[in-house]
């Protein structure tokens, strides 16, 4: 007999869409708590760049997956997802909803459509990661990305000549494997169902969205978001950490570093969040089994929440 299946509300939608506030309202409603599905906001430290709810906007709610590691820590959508299933199989064995909100479009679909991953190297792939890492560093990411042409294509289409980080992963599989990384990642079509869940996204039109974006970026930078980078700066941490590719980092590093003027990085942040958001719409437009829901007004939202709440209330009841 087949385990039955684990509650699970979905809430995606791109930054500044209002997806953490609903999550929270819902969560307070039904008795659910949040999993954080944003590749930035489990690091520490981090907190007002990538928008980590506040105690006052948690209200009790418990929330996993954010400010859990170190910004000097790998983390990969591998470890998102079993830190995911992990946390959402204890939500539910204690009677709570889990309710899964981000922006992250492939920490859905790896948790949702049961993706599958190559395992994590031992030490001799660790060696080879850093003999590729160096080649790239000394010849250019282009010259990994013609090797890779040969032995995986599909990889080598996917991936951009100048993404020396997935690159390097790519040449990695297959040499500690012998086969492609087009073949050993994707969809586990194997293993049943996981998860009775209801996926949403939520956002605004995109004039509402710009301008919820502005305003949310001027608010970070009146937090002393400025500050927050600082403190990392002095602990020696740099951009080229993973953990801050997230927006606004690089720039305001470089204010920090008097190449450029506050005006000018927040005028950046702005246009690349915008931008940012534009790919999250696109991402969630090509998957399947999301519902949409775009909102304007403060009844609108309150209208969309009444209806989650009662979609959270019935996977709570048919568990």
């Amino acid at each position: 007999m087949s385990a039955p299946r684990l509650p699970l509300l979905a809430i995606a939608g791109p930054t500044a869409s209002g997806k953490t506030r609903m999550a929270f309202q819902v969560a307070r409603q039904v008795g659910g708590e949040v999993i954080s599905a944003d590749a930035f906001q489990i690091y520490r430290g981090l907190a007002i760049g990538t928008a980590q709810p506040t105690e006052e906007e948690r209200e009790g709610v418990p929330l996993h997956l954010v400010g859990e590691i170190s910004p000097s820590e790998p983390f990969t959508v591998a470890n998102f997802k079993g830190l995911a299933e992990a946390a959402i199989a204890d939500i539910a064995s204690r009677g709570r909803l889990p309710i899964l909100c981000g922006g992250t479009g492939l920490y859905f679909r790896a948790l949702l459509r049961q993706y599958k991953f190559p395992p994590p190297p031992g030490p001799e792939g660790l060696a080879l990661r850093r003999r590729l890492r160096a080649e790239a560093a000394s010849q250019g990411p282009e010259v990994l990305h013609e090797r890779l042409q040969r032995v995986d294509p599909v990889s080598a289409h996917r991936l951009s000549p100048t993404d020396a980080r997935r690159l390097v992963r790519a040449l990695e599989v297959w040499e500690l494997t012998g086969k492609p990384l087009s073949e050993l990642a994707g969809v586990d079509h194997k293993p049943a169902v996981r998860y009775n869940n209801a996926n949403y996204v939520l956002t605004c039109p995109r004039k509402a969205l710009g301008q919820r974006i502005e305003a949310r970026l001027e608010q970070m930078l009146a937090s002393e978001w400025i500050e927050e980078v600082r403190c990392l700066k002095e602990r020696g941490l740099t951009p080229g950490l993973p953990a801050l590719r997230a927006l606004g980092y690089g720039e305001l590093f470089a204010v920090l570093e008097r190449r450029r003027t506050l005006a000018e990085a927040q005028e950046s942040i702005r246009r690349e969040t915008q931008r940012f958001a534009k790919r999250q719409l696109t991402w969630f437009r090509r998957e399947y089994g999301f519902g949409w829901m775009t909102w304007t007004t403060e009844a609108e939202f309150e209208r969309f929440a009444r209806y989650l709440c009662c979609v959270g209330r019935e996977l709570l009841g048919s568990g």
